[in-house]
Parts: C-alpha cells; sequence; structure tokens
C-alpha cells in the first residue's frame, strides 16, 4: 500500500515519529523515493487519519486492539493519544498515584509501598514477603496435636481448690505452661513487631491519610495484628489473676472456657495475613481487581443459586415426604443438599431414594451446571483484561526507558540537522529530494532522487555540504 500526503498535515505533530523528519528519516529508501514501514498495512489508514483529522483515533474495523495499539507505540504518537483511544475502546482509566511532597517522605512512600522503585525498595519487600510466610507457617503449626495439647489441653476444666479434696487444699491446680514464653509466641511476636513497624512507617509516610485508612489492604493489615494485641492482654490479665485462683468459684472453669473459645476465634483471624501477600504479588492483585469488576456477575450468581435452592429444595421434599427412609425431614433441611447438588459437588450424605426425588435431583444437577456456567465467560473477559493490561504497562515501561535513552545519546547531532533542515520544507510527502540526499549513505549518481527543479536540487545540495555531520562523496 502506497500513501501520500502533505508535509504540513506530519509537522502538526512534531514528536511523532512521521512529524519529526530525523525520527522518519530510518524508513527513507533513496531508490524508490520514499518512506518504507513493514508494519500493519490496514493499521495506517488509522494513523494517517490521526494526522489529518487534528489529532483524532479511529481504530480500523478489521484490526484488532492490541495491534493497533502497537502502531500507535511504533509511530510515537503520544501518551495522550494512546489514553484517548484506550478510553475510546472503553478501558478502565488508570487511577493517578499520588506522592508526598516531601522528599523524604516520597522516598520512604516509594520503598515501602512501590517494591519496583529501587533495589532497597525490593528488598523490603522481599523481608516483608519472608516474616509473612514465617507467619503463616506458625499459624499452621501451633495448631499440630502435640503443641495444642500441651497449651490448651489443662485449660478447659480446671480443678477447684481443696473444695472436694481436702488433701489437696493447700496445693494449687495444674495450670498450663506460660504461653508469653512458647516458642511460638515469640515468633509471633517478631513477626508482629515487623508487621506494626511496617504499617506505622507506611501511615506517617503516606501522601494523604484519610485515603490511606479507607484503603482494603491497610485495613486488612489492622485486623492482621489486632488478634496478637488481644491475646497479650489476655495473657497479661491471665498472669495477674493466678494467686487468686484458689478462691474462684464453680463459674470460674466456665468462664476461662468461653475466654479460650473467643480466643480461638480471634486467633482466627491471622489467617487474613495471606491476603498482605498480595501487596508483593502481581497475580493476587490481578485476581482481586477482576472480582472487584465482577461484582455484578458474581451476584448474578448467587441470585440465580438462591432460585434453585428455594425451587428444587421444595420439589425434592415433597418428592420424598412419602418414603420412611426419605433424608429431608424439612425444605430448610433439604438446602444443603441442593447446593451441593447445584454446584456439582455431590458428598452423598443426603441423597433421593423415589424416583420422583431423582427426577428432581437430576434437573437440579443439570440447572446448577448451566447457572455456573452462565458469568464464568464474562469473569475470564475481565481476568484477561486486567492480565494484558498489567503486561502493557510493563511493555511500555521498556519501551520509555529504552526511548529516553536512545534520545540522550542522539541529542547533539539531531540539533544540527533540524537547524540545516528546516529551510527544505516541501509540499509533499512523497519523498522531497532534501530528504533523499541527507540520507547521505552512497553518492549522487547511485541515489536516482527525482528533483523537482534545479532550484531544489541546488538547496538540497547547498544544504548537504553545509551538515558537517556527514562525510558525502559529490
Amino acid at each position: 500500500l502506497r500513501f501520500e500526503t502533505q508535509l504540513g498535515t506530519l509537522n502538526q505533530f512534531p514528536d511523532t515519529l512521521l512529524g519529526d523528519p530525523d525520527k522518519r528519516m530510518r524508513y527513507f529508501d533513496p531508490l524508490r523515493n520514499e518512506y518504507f514501514f513493514d508494519r500493519n498495512r490496514p493499521s495506517f489508514d488509522g494513523i494517517l487519519y490521526f494526522y489529518q483529522s487534528g489529532g483524532k483515533l479511529r481504530r480500523p474495523v478489521n484490526v484488532s486492539i492490541d495491534v493497533f495499539a502497537d502502531e500507535i507505540r511504533f509511530y510515537q504518537l503520544g501518551e495522550e493519544a494512546m489514553e484517548r483511544f484506550r478510553e475510546d475502546e472503553g478501558f478502565i482509566k488508570e487511577e493517578e498515584k499520588p506522592l508526598p511532597r516531601n522528599e523524604f517522605q516520597r522516598q520512604v512512600w516509594l520503598i515501602f509501598e512501590y517494591p519496583e522503585s529501587s533495589g532497597s525498595a525490593r528488598a523490603i519487600a522481599i523481608v516483608s514477603v519472608l516474616v509473612i510466610l514465617i507467619s503463616i507457617i506458625t499459624f499452621c503449626l501451633e495448631t499440630l496435636p502435640e503443641f495444642r495439647d500441651e497449651r490448651e489441653m489443662p485449660v478447659p476444666l480446671p480443678p477447684q481448690s481443696g473444695v472436694f479434696n481436702g488433701t489437696t487444699g493447700d496445693s494449687p491446680p495444674m495450670q498450663p505452661p506460660s504461653s508469653l514464653s512458647d516458642p511460638f509466641f515469640i515468633i509471633e511476636t517478631t513477626c508482629v513487631i515487623w508487621f506494626t513497624f511496617e504499617l506505622l512507617v507506611r501511615f506517617f509516610a503516606c501522601p494523604s491519610k484519610p485515603e490511606f485508612s479507607r484503603n482494603i489492604m491497610n485495613i486488612i493489615d489492622i485486623v492482621a495484628i489486632i488478634p496478637y494485641f488481644i491475646t497479650l492482654g489476655t495473657e497479661l490479665a491471665h498472669e495477674q489473676q493466678q494467686p487468686g485462683t484458689s478462691s474462684s468459684n464453680g463459674g470460674g472453669g466456665q468462664q476461662q472456657a468461653m475466654s479460650l473459645a473467643i480466643l480461638r476465634v480471634i486467633r482466627l483471624v491471622r489467617v487474613f495475613r495471606i491476603f498482605k501477600l498480595s501487596r508483593h504479588s502481581k497475580g493476587l492483585q490481578i485476581l482481586g481487581q477482576t472480582l472487584k469488576a465482577s461484582m455484578r456477575e458474581l451476584g448474578l450468581l448467587i441470585f440465580f443459586l438462591f432460585i434453585g435452592v428455594i425451587l428444587f429444595s421444595s420439589a425434592v421434599y415433597f418428592a420424598e415426604a412419602d418414603d420412611p427412609e426419605s433424608h429431608f425431614s424439612s425444605i430448610p433441611d433439604a438446602f444443603w443438599w441442593a447446593v451441593v447438588t447445584m454446584t456439582t459437588v455431590g458428598y452423598g450424605d443426603m441423597r433421593p431414594v423415589t424416583v420422583g426425588g431423582k427426577i428432581v435431583g437430576s434437573l437440579c444437577a443439570i440447572a446448577g451446571v448451566l447457572t455456573i456456567a452462565l458469568p464464568v465467560p464474562v469473569i475470564v473477559s475481565n481476568f484477561n483484561y486486567f492480565y494484558h493490561r498489567e503486561t502493557d504497562h510493563e511493555e511500555q515501561a521498556v519501551l520509555k526507558d529504552e526511548h529516553s535513552s536512545a534520545q540522550g545519546s542522539t541529542a547533539g547531532g539531531d540539533a544540527k540537522r533540524r537547524s540545516s533542515k528546516n529551510s527544505l520544507n516541501k509540499s509533499v510527502v512523497h519523498l522531497e529530494n532534501s530528504e533523499g540526499f541527507n540520507n547521505g549513505t552512497s553518492s549522487l549518481e547511485k541515489s536516482n532522487i527525482k528533483a523537482k527543479s534545479n532550484v531544489d536540487l541546488r538547496k538540497s545540495l547547498y544544504a548537504l555540504c553545509l551538515d558537517t555531520n556527514r562525510e558525502t562523496d559529490l
């Protein structure tokens, strides 16, 4: 495909590849007196329309979004054009990430919030991930029977001192070893110290305290360390009450058992620390963004499942009502069977035994498969979008680094060449002689460039002689 346009059309955007004579000179073919770009051909209709319309981008119908985005980056149309294109295509606009104004706070914020910003930030991220993993492993290991029995078995039923047994009235009841000296508690304390230090540093260095407090990840950080301080306060209070346990009545044992049950629930909250890994994992971040963008589809899925559970649990109850061996004593009792069947899990603890019940069960399983399959493509599409957006950001960062390094190396020679070529603007892009001679890689006899007039040829030769950056044989 060949395109022809005016130089003034391209000069409207001098920072782009086609608008800058120095940039487009790399693709000039002096033998054919034209520019040659080995790129996607249908996409150039949209690229040329960008120059002709004064900055409007229209993607050709037969060109995919990814291919056209690559062409925009290749022709260097700029970040503003790319953002407008993404908005027109329905992409979600990236939120700007503010930074603190104070230089010291900015450096601390970058180190603790953005692991890719520097080597020290990457080291802090590695330490944080290791601490999180150690905390999760400790949380799992302390539930093993040999550790759990040693700490918790004597606690549920503490004996009363000397009420029913006079021979042991002076000896205190057997108490479990102190949790403060337990190795797991020491490891937990070390991890919580790091989590608290990290949270406080990020809080004082953040650019906006209200935004920091509303961030879901920061809320998870706070929830993950609160159980430790509640457990610590309970253990300290229990240590102080140890001398007076001999005068406690029968309700003391029940109170301790209730306190232990509450502590177990509070300790369960520690499992939320695994979500702290999402701060350092792109995969978990993409998964979270996918679920957030798919809340409507997930809501529809739950709503459809709710309707199916009500319908099929009622149907199977009445279908099995006359059978004495029926597992369904009521409609609410059949809810569990309907959920297990619609999700295609099928534990088998409850099952229909009559013909009518089996027909209802078959319809329930088929309806469950169809119900779950409906929103899945939308969720997968959202995941692909966020995944490709993340990879595009990484590619753009690499391209920016390469472009900035290339600009720094050619800045000196570009200024001189630009000054000598400003006087040679022609009316047609169809390969003017000045740009052909400025290619300078072959002799004048071999270049075979068509001149519009003798005056143009003289001007081109004069400009070429003034260009001290080239060694040309004339």
